[in-house]
């Protein structure tokens, strides 16, 4: 693209469709949320109950919003959830991860009970759901697939070992699924968020030496909230990102480099 070609026209989902899987609850309502007021229609698929705030989020930023039911880690589950996300809004321009799990435990009570669950929900229906996008988006020639991933995708994973492994694993199906479907004009890139303040971090924030621990950890100095991740959302599902193809953008007040 020439650089006089270039406006902020281009950062607009004006007409694209959607899917953010678990995006009813936690960041996953604050992606949906961004996507709906840069312009995009969004369909969620989710096993977390709907009660419509999401819903009313969508509509206040004048766009469309569908809903379904659904556990995306049962076979033929995500090939549903694409279908019924065409049937009612159209075709498929925007994938987003972002459906995850997160048991913790020391490594000694940390057995398949947990590791399977978060296997299944993190990595495996992130993989389908990548799968079935992409036989809809190749022969539109564009697609922008956002796999959500972690700081833990380049850190240990104390506590929480499966966690680690999935999100280190996801940053590998990204990489992959870019190396495969640059060529149809399709971006496979992902999300790396830091700490943010969501309810499943309220314990650490509420316990005051894990709650210094973390900002100590920070250069920001202070939790991520949720709208942090809004620009770096809607750029990768963007236009403005069309060159962009396989990296993992971490969104986390520094807290990689300290």
């Amino acid at each position: 693209m020439d650089v006089r070609e270039f406006s902020l026209d281009l950062f607009s989902l004006e007409g694209r469709t959607a899917v953010v899987t678990g995006g009813n609850t936690g960041l996953g309502q604050a992606f949906t949320t961004a996507l709906a007021r840069a312009g995009a229609d969004v369909f969620v698929p989710s096993l977390a109950d709907d009660d419509g705030t999401t819903r009313s989020l969508v509509e206040e930023a004048g766009r469309r919003y569908a809903f379904l039911e659904a556990d995306i880690t049962q076979p033929g589950v995500p090939a549903r959830v694409v279908a019924a996300c065409e049937d009612e809004l159209g075709p498929l321009d925007i994938l987003v991860n972002s459906a995850g799990i997160c048991p913790l435990s020391e490594i000694r009570d940390f057995g398949r009970e947990k590791w399977d669950p978060t296997i299944a929900v993190n990595l495996t229906a992130a993989f389908e759901m990548s799968h079935e996008a992409a036989k809809q988006m190749i022969p539109r020639r564009r697609g922008k697939i956002v796999n959500i991933c972690s700081v833990f995708t380049f850190l240990g994973g104390r506590l929480s070992p499966a966690y680690a492994s999935t999100k280190h694993g996801i940053a590998g199906l990204t990489k992959a699924y870019c190396d495969e479907l640059a060529e149809h004009n399709i971006q496979v890139n992902g999300i790396a968020p830091g700490y943010y303040a969501t309810a499943i971090t309220e314990a650490t924030r509420r316990d005051p030496d894990s709650n210094r621990r973390v900002l100590e950890h920070i250069p920001a100095g202070r939790w991520g909230d949720p709208g942090d991740l809004a620009g770096a959302l809607v750029f990768l599902a963007s236009r403005a990102s069309d060159y962009v193809n396989g990296h993992v953008l971490s969104v986390d007040g520094g807290y990689l480099v300290r």
